[in-house]
């Protein structure tokens, strides 16, 4: 059975996340890995629990958390017969260079069209 995953609107998103000063970012951190973990079936982490790993390494665990999702979309793309994509290595590069925002657009954009096959 594979679980449903939720489409947001990603301009709203960042736009959020600057207007609320990076607190709106935190929430959508949280549910980008909560559904990813819905959409692999790999359920190791929580959002919650991510956060808090984060801000205990001082960021250093978003490495681990960005190359992670990139595995994680890619489980889920081969699970619904779609082309895998590992996009994890970027994912990480992106973060060393502490552009987790362009990470969190592109996972939510895969998301997007995970939901939008899963409504199919």
């Amino acid at each position: 059975m594979i679980s449903r995953v939720r489409s947001r609107d990603i301009v709203t998103s960042v736009i959020l996340t600057v207007i609320t000063c990076g607190f709106y970012g935190f929430y959508w951190f949280s549910e980008i890995t909560d559904d990813c973990a819905d959409a692999s079936g790999n359920h190791a982490i929580s959002g919650g629990m991510s956060i808090l790993l984060c801000l205990i390494t001082c960021g250093i665990y978003s490495w681990y958390w960005s190359y992670q999702m990139g595995k994680r979309i890619q489980v889920a793309e081969e699970k619904r017969h779609l082309l895998a994509t590992d996009n994890s290595t970027l994912y990480l590069i992106l973060s060393v260079l502490k552009l987790d925002l362009v990470n969190w657009i592109l996972l939510q954009s895969d998301l997007n069209k995970l939901a939008e096959f899963d409504q199919e």
